[in-house]
């Protein structure tokens, strides 16, 4: 689990891919501190395991389901990426709930200075994530915890403090850019929670749990 707190900015000095597989040769600093071979690293928010270790760099496997749904297939020799170790027992939790599973992709429509922020404009290209992006909810783009400030039908905005924007890949973002989006996962529990054996055949197929109705019952709708 992550915070969603960035650690540091990391440089790819070196990928390999076959077919949809690829391994990223990571240079770090910050983190290289206590990694060990198995530990997870969020790596632009998805959740990848260390492999193996050297002077200041580690290497990661990619998979084909994380291939084909996050922007990692697009990063190349010198890309800059965001890297959090997983969070340890004990520490501040000052993000929110961060697993580095991603819901899909999203592009940057807009980058506008607001003062001393600067408010990013991001379109998913997965619709359905839009039932969990709330207003003053919590998101994550390319593993950072940020605050959905509003949404529309088709985009969702967030806002930027020029401390996240340095320390962060977001510095080089801009629109038409690809970003990685995690939505909150309480969200997505309470959606499972609420729909699970909704499709059943009959109440033999039908799970006991929670349903609208049963909240509606108790008062909780």
């Amino acid at each position: 689990m992550f915070t969603g707190l960035i650690e540091e900015v990391g440089v790819l000095r070196g990928v390999s891919t076959g077919g949809e597989v690829m391994v990223l040769k990571i240079a770090a600093s910050v983190i290289m501190d206590d990694l060990k071979i198995g530990d997870s690293v969020s790596v632009n928010g998805v959740c990848l395991t260390a492999t193996t270790l050297g002077d200041h760099f580690f290497t990661v496997d990619v998979m084909p389901q994380t291939y084909r749904n996050s922007n990692l297939k697009e990063l190349r020799a010198g890309s800059k990426m965001n890297l959090e170790r997983a969070m340890a027992s004990g520490g501040r939790f000052g993000g929110h709930i961060v697993q580095g599973h991603v819901d899909g992709i999203g592009t940057i429509k807009s980058v506008k200075r607001d003062q001393n922020a600067v408010v990013f404009e991001v379109s998913p290209d997965v619709k359905s994530m839009f039932k969990y992006i709330i207003p003053q909810g919590s998101i994550t783009i390319d593993g950072i915890s940020l605050t959905v400030v509003n949404t529309t039908s088709s985009s969702f905005s967030v806002s930027i403090i020029p401390h996240t924007l340095g320390e962060t890949v977001l510095a080089f973002k801009r629109a038409g850019d690809s970003v990685n989006i995690e939505c909150d996962v309480l969200g997505k529990y309470v959606d499972h929670l609420l729909h699970y054996g909704s499709a059943a055949q009959n109440e033999e197929d039908k799970p006991s749990g929670i349903s609208r109705d049963f909240l509606a019952a108790n008062g909780f709708v």
